[in-house]
């Protein structure tokens, strides 16, 4: 079992930022991705980003390609999601996942990942 704790969700104006943080902890060598979620009533989860623990090229969905950055820092098994001028289309939960991936192209697939996180709210609203 993998236990993941996400933090840093707020209500912000648009064009703010947050950062977002996602710690794992228990079973963590059963992973080899991390991702992050966002759902709200009227949409289905969806992927925002995602990065492999052992390194590689983040993966992005494309409306926050250039606005967000996921990062890791495996001392901690923390994983970061740093958003930059925000929208309110990105108000939403956010939830952390973690999931063993077979492949790149799987990551936006929210089944693919085995473990998620209670979530955190992030509201853009002016």
């Amino acid at each position: 079992q993998v236990q993941l704790v996400e933090s840093g969700g707020a209500s912000v104006r648009p064009g703010g930022s947050l950062r977002l943080s996602c710690t794992a902890s228990g079973n963590t060598a059963s992973t080899n991705a991390m991702a992050w979620f966002r759902q709200t009533p009227l949409k289905e989860r969806e992927g925002v980003a995602a990065i492999f623990t052992g390194g590689g090229t983040p993966f992005y969905e494309s409306s926050v390609r250039i606005r967000f950055t996921i990062s890791q820092d495996r001392s901690k098994n923390t994983v970061y999601l740093q958003m930059n001028t925000l929208r309110p289309e990105d108000t939403g939960m956010y939830y952390c996942a973690a999931g063993y991936l077979s492949s790149y192209n799987s990551w936006p697939t929210p089944t693919n990942y085995a473990y998620y996180g209670q979530g955190t709210q992030v509201t853009v609203s002016s």
